[in-house]
């Protein structure tokens, strides 16, 4: 073999395959502000993957909308219409895994979910919700941070296991509650911070630096605290240049 032979046959002579960018669904039951979010990061190539389906729980979710308007595959599917929430899980599994998604993302999902899908997905399912978790699990979290007179409120992104709000914390954003804040500022300036640190999160595990195991959340193979990453209010306020930081 001459070495003209050898060299025509090395792997830098090899085409490489292209590589198919990971996957996507998103979950929403709402008007989808942080699928929005989303979508923005991705058209920007800051989310390290592809949205290929957005399913929702209501028909006339506006979410929905904005899945269509970004090509993106829009799929309802109502919960009224199946008997029992293991019937319907049933059936959401089933769509899911039609799009072979790496992740599922609930942003505004507003559905408790039953133990068979948790385990279908877990460590592969990150939510987004309005509290310093553990803090505030469950619904309408700004009234009762208020009502405690908090002085810290805030989001965070966690994994989704079988306990309500209860898996490992990713990822937080901090806010400082004022005197007067009420349930409607508070609810705006959280959902700017959920905007902010969702995509993050994402990115993270779709880059393969973020995953779950059975001790927690890990980041770069490094264990997580209870609260998983925190951005102070301070550096939040700064990055959403908001006009003043108390």
């Amino acid at each position: 073999m001459s070495s003209t032979d050898y060299n025509s046959d090395t792997l830098t002579d090899m085409t490489p395959e292209p590589t198919t960018p990971p996957r996507v669904v998103v979950l929403i039951s709402g008007s989808g502000s942080n699928l929005q979010a989303l979508i923005e990061a991705q058209s920007h190539d800051r989310l390290g993957g592809e949205i290929v389906a957005v399913i929702s729980n209501e028909a006339d979710a506006y979410g929905l909308k904005r899945a269509r308007d970004a090509g993106i595959d829009a799929v309802a599917l109502p919960h009224r219409e199946y008997d029992s929430r293991e019937a319907y899980d049933g059936a959401l599994i089933k769509v899911i895994e039609r799009h072979e998604p790496d992740l599922i993302v609930l942003a505004g999902f507003m559905r408790i979910l039953t133990p068979r899908f948790v385990q279908r997905f877990l460590g592969r399912m990150l939510n987004i919700h309005p509290s310093l978790l553990p803090a505030y699990q469950g619904l309408n979290t700004h009234a009762r941070a208020l009502a405690d007179e908090t002085k810290q409120h805030g989001c965070s992104v966690h994994f989704v296991t079988e306990e309500l709000d209860g898996g490992p914390v990713v990822l937080q954003a901090e806010l400082n509650v004022t005197s007067d804040d009420d349930v409607e500022s508070l609810k705006q300036k959280v959902q700017a911070r959920e905007h902010l640190i969702l995509p993050i999160a994402v990115q993270w595990f779709l880059q393969g630096r973020l995953q779950y195991s059975g001790d927690g959340a890990t980041m770069d193979g490094h264990l997580l605290p209870l609260h998983g990453m925190r951005l102070s209010h301070a550096d939040a306020a700064e990055e959403l240049d908001e006009s003043e930081s108390v």
